[in-house]
């Protein structure tokens, strides 16, 4: 019956595991060349350990406020570390009107984030669909950057964030409750 437990006990701890592996590979990251084979190993366990820490806490029902502080830790780390390594080599090679419509993005993500803290008292950075597709385009942008068409894919990626900071700005402005998307019809929470 022992055995059971520690074996229980260990399941609960998982996500938090997986979510403090990410923190090490940030960590680890800090310390590769940008876009080399330790690089993108690096770059892909990490990127992994974000997709399923969460599905694993939310399919044992182990989440926990700290699991999502850890996370939120793990993902600034995560992100912080990606902007240090790529920055360079993005702002080198793709065009200013990139630049402009990340800025126009930026400052509508604030003007989303402030309705809700005006309204709501506090902070929220939703997870529409459109939310986690800018996500994966984000994710993606070291695996093309260095392919001829980088600047039409990121276009695209750059589009579909413009679409999620709106639909998530009109959900804050109109909705008392977070949804996942504003065009299917009724909730659809999770």
């Amino acid at each position: 019956m022992k055995q059971n437990r520690s074996g229980a006990n260990w399941i609960r701890h998982l996500p938090n595991i997986i979510t403090s592996l990410r923190l090490v590979g940030a960590a680890c990251m800090i310390f590769t060349r940008p876009f080399s084979k330790w690089f993108f190993i690096l770059y892909a366990l990490c990127g992994f350990s974000d997709l399923l820490d969460g599905w694993i806490a939310r399919a044992t029902n182990n989440t926990s406020a700290l699991g999502a502080t850890l996370d939120s830790i793990a993902d600034l780390s995560f992100n912080s570390v990606m902007l240090l390594k790529i920055f360079p080599t993005l702002w080198k090679r793709l065009p200013l009107g990139i630049w402009i419509t990340v800025a126009i993005i930026i400052a509508l993500r604030i003007v989303s984030y402030t309705v809700f803290a005006v309204k709501h008292r506090g902070f929220a950075s939703l997870h529409t669909y459109l939310n986690k597709l800018t996500g994966f385009a984000v994710f993606t942008i070291p695996f093309y950057i260095n392919l001829s068409c980088s600047t039409v894919l990121a276009a695209i990626g750059c589009t579909i964030s413009g679409l999620a900071t709106v639909e998530e700005l009109l959900i804050h402005l109109f909705r008392k409750e977070p949804v996942k998307t504003i065009f299917a019809k009724g909730s659809n929470k999770d």
